[in-house]
Formats: C-alpha cells, structure tokens, sequence
C-alpha cells in the first residue's frame, strides 16, 4: 500500500484512544495511515478509565491487552447506592463468564492506551504519528482528499484515499463537512478529582466501581491504578474557577468523607457535558468517529468504548474496501447506519437514563435494582446492556 512523506491509505486527525486504535488496527491490517494531533504528546486526558468486556475483546484482537492489564485494575462488581439510607445494589459481572472471556472493567485511563499504541506505530513502517499538528482543512476529489495539516513551522498538503476525524467534540473535520450536531448540552458543569487519598477508610462499602446519590449530590466513585476518581456535578451558576478551587474540593471532600484533612489531588478538572450525535458519520471519503461523531455524559463510561468501537468497526470496513474489492459507498454507508443507530438508540438513550436516575427517579431505580436482585434473567440482559454486548449485537443485525 502507499505510503510516503505527503501520502497514506488513511489520515486521521485526532490522536487519542479512538484515532490511535483506528490507526493501529488499520496498520497492522497492512493499510498504511498518519496520524494528526495538535497535542505535542499523547495528553494525559483523566476523564475515560473503564474498558468494558467486548473492548477488552478489541484489545486482545490487537495484541494490546496484556500491557493494558498491566497497567490496570479489574473491577468484576460495580454497585448503586442510596448514602441517605445506606442502601447499596451490587452487579457481579462474573455472571458473564459464559459470555466473553473477560467478565469485568478494567480500570485503566485513557493516556495509558494512546501511549502504548504511539509507541506501536512509531516502531511500523507503515504508520506515522505527527504530533503539534493539526487539520486546518480538507478538499475531497474523485480519487481521494487533500488535506492541508499546519505545524509550528509550516502548512503542508498531505493526500489520503480517506480521511477520518476523529478530533474530538470541537471536531474540525466536522465542522468542515458542515453536517448537524444535534442535541443538548447540559446546564450544570462536571467536576472530576483524582486523589491517592484513602477513600475507601471511610467508605468501607465501596466497591472499585461505585454510583451513588447523597441528596443534594450524586456521585461517581472510579478506582484506577493509584488512585481514585470522584466525579460530581457543580451548580449551574458557579465559575470554573470556584468549581476547581480548594475551597470547593475541601467542602465537596467533607462532604462525602466526613473528615477535615487537607485531601490533596493529583488532577482537577472542570468540564461540560453534550448529548449530541452528527447527522451523518460519513460524507464521501470523509468520516467521523468517536466523540467528532457523538458525545454523551459519563455515566456508564460508555464514551470512550463507543468510539472504540466505532474504529473496529470502520476498520473492517476500510479493510474490505482496499483488499476485498468492497463497494466503498455501500461498505461506508453501512458504517453509518450501524454506529449511527446504535448510538441514538443505545448510547445516547442509556446515558440520559443514567443520569435521570440520579437526579428525578430515584424510587425508580431501586426498584429496578431490587428486581434485578430477584431475576437472575433481569439482571443478565441488563448487565449485557452495560457492558455494552446489546449495542454491538444490535450493529452487527443492521445491513
């Protein structure tokens, strides 16, 4: 396959975990690919850190797992809670066993795999990875896409059968295709902490994976290797810089722990929260995956393994076409209609319910996991639900 100093199969703009396993699969398939990122380095993003199972599947599929495990925690039981009345629903993902060879989360955060496959396509004759670069635009042709790629020192045009953007909710390859972003974005910022604190002194019944409500708060409780990360939504008239502030991380810590030390973090980060999906994935030669192509609250950490799979799923489509002889238009379109439909029907429907729950349906939740408790059927699809088998039982059924 081509594969020189201004030409590739395929260029992606994006190098984070969507863009770096879409180039990854894609290289080791024989395609030769580049990579774009405007970062200087693989940036170590705190806000994904759960690979579910049929990712984990993903990961060995690509010879990654092993040295993602080694740098991860498993987490087989995640669990809801009520702290008003210290009632607590704990999902034992080892009920799966029969279903994937790997019936846990592995807690491990995002920079973690990017480093690993940067790495990996450094050392491929094929690949490339161009960091403090970034797509400032694009012109499609019959027979492939110009795309002028800036750096610090100059602007080159670079040429690719395809290009994909996987550049991140403020997408500049979606921006340039000028399709819709339909959707919301909530009123209410996100504070996430990352803490090697002890949490669990005070918390005995934490599990390593946790959602709970504490009226006014809810809260989610993540152990990754070293650390733990707290997430908690912050009211709606509060400044960035109130929200990342002392005061406000010792109150919040107080709060959860009961405790007055002085709890110090590693990270603090503040963000908003989409629920949007792109009205097309794919126009001609140009698509979209991962967050350019949808993005949605955190709860479930459906995010970063929705766009994981997004790229397996291309990638295959992308191998077919340069080696099967498939029709591109109908193998692209069918990526499309795939991962555009299970994520307004799974993604973007369970992570609203998700939040909801916390927030408006609390009775409701409980006696959601109180049937589960009795049923072990109930509590099986639900958990295939979470995991995130249904979603890609549902993509594979679209034709």
């Amino acid at each position: 396959m081509k594969f020189d100093e201004l030409s590739s199969n395929v260029l992606i703009s994006g190098g984070g975990p969507v863009g770096m396993t879409l180039a990854y699969s894609l290289a080791l398939k024989g395609i030769s690919v580049r990579v774009i990122e405007s970062a200087a380095g693989c940036i170590e993003d705190m806000r994904a850190s759960t690979f579910h199972p049929p990712t984990i599947e993903m990961m060995e599929s690509l010879g990654l797992r092993e040295d993602l495990e080694a740098q991860s925690l498993r987490a087989p039981i995640y669990q809801y809670g009520n702290l008003v009345d210290q009632t607590f629903y704990s999902l034992d993902m080892s009920e799966l066993a029969e279903v994937t060879p790997y019936p846990y989360r592995m807690q491990c955060e995002q920079f973690k795999l990017t480093r690993l496959i940067a790495e990996k396509l450094n050392a491929l004759p094929n690949a490339e990875v161009l960091f403090s670069h970034r797509v400032s635009k694009f012109e499609q042709a019959s027979n492939g896409v110009q795309v002028a790629v800036e750096s610090p020192y100059d602007i080159r045009l670079f040429h690719a059968d395809y290009l994909v953007g996987a550049d991140g909710g403020n997408s500049t390859v979606r921006k340039w295709l000028n399709t819709g972003f339909n959707g919301f974005t909530y009123p209410e910022s996100f504070l996430t902490l990352s803490t090697a604190y002890p949490i669990e002194d005070h918390l005995p019944w934490l599990q390593q994976v946790n959602y709970v409500t504490d009226k006014p708060n809810w809260w989610v409780l993540l152990r990754v290797p070293g650390l733990w990360r707290v997430l908690v939504p912050q009211k709606v008239d509060v400044s960035d810089s109130e929200v990342i502030s002392d005061l406000n991380k010792d109150a919040l810590f107080s709060a959860l722990l009961d405790t007055s030390d002085n709890i110090e973090t590693i990270h603090r980060t503040c963000y908003r929260v989409h629920q949007r999906v792109a009205k097309t994935f794919r126009r001609g030669r140009v698509l979209l995956a991962g967050d350019a192509a949808h993005l949605n609250n955190p709860l479930g950490g459906f995010g970063m393994n929705s766009g994981i799979h997004d790229a397996m799923n291309l990638s295959e489509k992308l191998a077919q076409i340069f080696f099967d002889n498939g029709d591109a238009d109908e193998l692209l379109d069918k990526y499309d209609r795939q991962r555009r439909t299970v994520t307004n029907e799974f993604v973007q429907k369970q992570t609203i319910a998700n939040k909801r729950a916390f927030e408006e349906s609390l009775a409701d939740r409980e006696a959601l996991m109180e049937n589960l408790t009795k049923d072990a059927g109930a509590r099986h699809n639900y958990m295939l639900e979470q995991a995130m088998f249904t979603s890609l039982d549902r993509a594979a059924a679209i034709s």
